[in-house]
Formats: C-alpha cells, sequence, structure tokens
C-alpha cells in the first residue's frame, strides 16, 4: 500500500486559518491515533502525524511529503491504497509513474498544479488552466463550473467529474 494525502494548498493561496491562528486537519489512516487535529497554522504533514501518534509500524509513507505545508480542513491520509481508477480510465498517462493516485476526490478550491496533474488527462497546461479560472472567479462553487474551463469538454469533464469536489 501506497500512503497518500489529498490536495494542498494552491501555488501562492492564501491558507484558510481559524481565527486564533490555527488549522484544522484530519489524520486518517495507519497513525496511532487518527482524527481531528488542531495545529498553528503553517504547519506541515509531519507535524500532523506526530499530533497523531506517529505512522503505525509497518505503514508505506512513501507518497507522503512530509515537508509540505497544510491548510485549514484538509485531509492528511497515511498508507491507504489508492482510489480506484475512474470508469473508462486513463490509462498510463493519466498520473504520474510509480505514484498512486488521489486517495480522495481532488478539491479544485486548493489543489496545485501538481495535484491536479495526477487526475486523468491533466497535464501541467490544464491544470494551470484550472488553477487560473479558481483564481479568476474566487473559486469553484461547483464541480460543473470546470465545463468552462479551457481544454475540458464533455468527455474529459465526464472522466473528472467522479475524481473532484469543488
Amino acid at each position: 500500500m501506497t500512503g497518500g494525502l489529498t490536495p494542498g494548498p494552491a501555488a501562492g493561496a492564501q491558507a484558510d486559518v481559524t481565527p486564533h491562528g490555527q488549522i484544522v486537519v484530519d489524520v486518517s489512516g495507519k497513525v496511532r491515533r487518527p482524527g481531528i487535529r488542531h495545529l498553528p497554522a503553517g504547519s506541515r504533514v509531519e507535524d500532523a502525524l506526530r499530533a497523531a501518534g506517529g505512522v503505525r509500524e509497518g505503514a508505506d509513507t512513501t507518497g507522503l511529503n512530509r515537508a509540505r505545508v497544510l491548510t485549514d480542513g484538509e485531509q492528511v491520509a497515511v498508507g491507504l491504497p489508492a482510489a480506484p481508477p475512474a470508469v473508462g480510465g486513463a490509462g498510463a498517462g493519466g498520473a504520474t509513474a510509480g505514484l498512486a493516485g488521489p486517495v480522495a476526490p481532488v478539491s479544485l478550491g486548493t489543489a496545485t498544479v501538481e495535484q491536479l496533474e495526477t487526475l486523468p488527462g491533466v497535464g501541467p497546461v490544464l491544470a494551470q488552466h484550472i488553477v487560473d479560472y479558481r483564481t479568476e472567479h474566487g473559486g469553484y462553487r461547483s464541480v460543473d463550473e470546470l465545463r468552462e474551463v479551457k481544454g475540458i469538454g464533455d468527455r474529459r469533464f465526464a472522466d473528472l467529474r467522479p475524481l473532484v469536489r469543488p
């Protein structure tokens, strides 16, 4: 099994922070004490793992970037299997070779270009268009707004719809 985590902040995006300078993250999977953790703003994945009592023996953390800065409301999933491919899947070109796909739907509101590239049929140019749309329109209120992004037609939208959330 490969560790994974849900999307983090977009490059240059301002992280949501609670009024007390804290963020709230959900640490799940193969950690000693899974659950909701309140951490100081600017905390990293490693801090969330430590707050959850550490990774359980034998858990594969290959897919975790322990140095990544967390954002409020995200989930860090440790040692969980990758999500099954979408029906009519992506083939070999959809995800980066050797890495597991997303373990949960990718957040259009917070995903980085690199995280969007893990989706089937999304390369660096399309991922940047998705981020640009988010910036220009103040986020995504629904997944259906993906239809308005340059480069996403009906077929690609149908492939992406079950893999993303606003």
